[in-house]
């Protein structure tokens, strides 16, 4: 297998087990009763349901680091470096905006104006990456350090950013203050700084050495799992205030971990059972879109009428006909994609590539 085949299998893989769990929390979040939130299956499932945003995140910055690297092979200039990264903000944050804009109109009369302004894990990777771009005129190991140093110092100050008072300012509190209520810079961007740095190293190393780089990731995130959990676990606090599930800088190393162990098993699982097709890795590749889609059907007027109404036998019934909904979805548009391009070049009235010679 060659090392850019197994290289983006194992990301796309990472992102489509993401995806699976997104899915299966939205649902289960959704559509069961108040009495079922309290089963072990539900709590379950909330709490491995808040890992797939900080994936997303951290893979955001891998695939940002593939693009400056790409720059600096090919001698962009310094300007020319920064506005390609800059257009990548613009994309998401375009798509961010539309994104918001069709799930006020679906849902008009009944959401109210400021729904527009929700911040959004698309607003958080479009504003994280708006930050992040000065990266870009940085060298292959300056990116390395510049990502770690950016995303501890993000994670370490969450609970201080918690303390300042931006009410009059509403939106710009919701894009820095941390919340439940959305996806703020801090601490949500430490992930896509650390995917940053993890995306050049990872663009440093060697097919030889890919294995050996997977090995170190599962070894480090088990470390930061357990130090992480230790210091969580300290009678005092650094902080005046804190609060674990929202501002702690331990949860984000913890979460970091997680994603490192999860890339280790995702490049050992693409290496030793790799196929032409993956429903997984479908997920992974159609990520945006089964997003997209999926929030609309899960939160919109769709399936309005169950809202808060089965019981958790019925969700993990609903659960899998979503996932397999999305699933055919994502493989149906990635196919229309293909037979368009095939099209297109079957009607192109010449080519430019040469005719293969007989014997060849």
């Amino acid at each position: 297998m060659s090392l850019s085949r197994t290289r983006y299998e194992f990301l796309d893989w990472a992102r489509g087990v993401a995806a699976l769990v997104m899915l299966q929390g939205h649902v289960f979040e959704a559509f069961a009763q108040g009495d079922q939130r309290q089963s072990g299956l539900f709590l379950a499932s909330q709490f491995v349901g808040g890992m797939p945003p900080a994936v997303f995140l951290f893979l955001t910055g891998v695939t940002l680091a593939f693009l400056m690297e790409s720059q600096e092979r090919r001698e962009l200039t310094w300007h020319q470096r920064l506005l390609g990264v800059l257009n990548r903000s613009r994309y998401l944050l375009v798509l961010a905006i539309l994104f918001r804009l069709q799930l006020w109109v679906f849902a008009w009369p009944h959401s109210p104006w400021t729904d527009l302004l929700r911040v959004d894990i698309l607003n958080c990777m479009a504003a994280s990456i708006l930050l992040v771009s000065p990266v870009a005129l940085a060298g292959r190991r300056e990116r390395i350090r510049y990502g770690l140093l950016g995303g501890l110092s993000i994670a370490l100050a969450a609970p201080l950013i918690s303390q300042c008072n931006l009410n009059a300012w509403p939106l710009l509190r919701d894009y820095l203050v941390p919340s439940t209520q959305g996806f703020p810079l801090f601490p949500w961007s430490a992930f896509l700084w650390f995917g940053l740095s993890v995306g050049t190293a990872l663009k440093l190393v060697g097919s030889r050495e890919l294995g050996r780089f997977a090995q170190w990731c599962a070894l480090g995130g088990l470390l930061l799992i357990l130090g992480a959990q230790k210091l969580a676990d300290l009678p005092f606090s650094l902080y005046p205030a804190s609060d674990f599930w929202i501002n702690s800088p331990w949860l984000i190393l913890i979460k970091l971990g997680v994603v490192l162990v999860l890339l280790a098993a995702a490049y050992l699982w693409t290496s030793v059972f790799s196929t032409r097709w993956s429903p997984v890795r479908q997920l992974g590749t159609s990520s945006l879109l089964v997003y997209w889609v999926h929030t609309e059907l899960v939160y919109g007027r769709w399936l309005y009428g169950w809202r808060g109404q089965l019981s958790v036998p019925q969700i993990a019934v609903l659960a899998l006909l979503v996932i397999a909904g999305m699933i055919s979805l994502a493989y149906g548009v990635d196919s229309l994609r293909g037979w368009l391009r095939r099209q297109r070049e079957s009607s192109a009235p010449w080519s430019l590539a040469p005719k293969p010679v007989e014997g060849d």
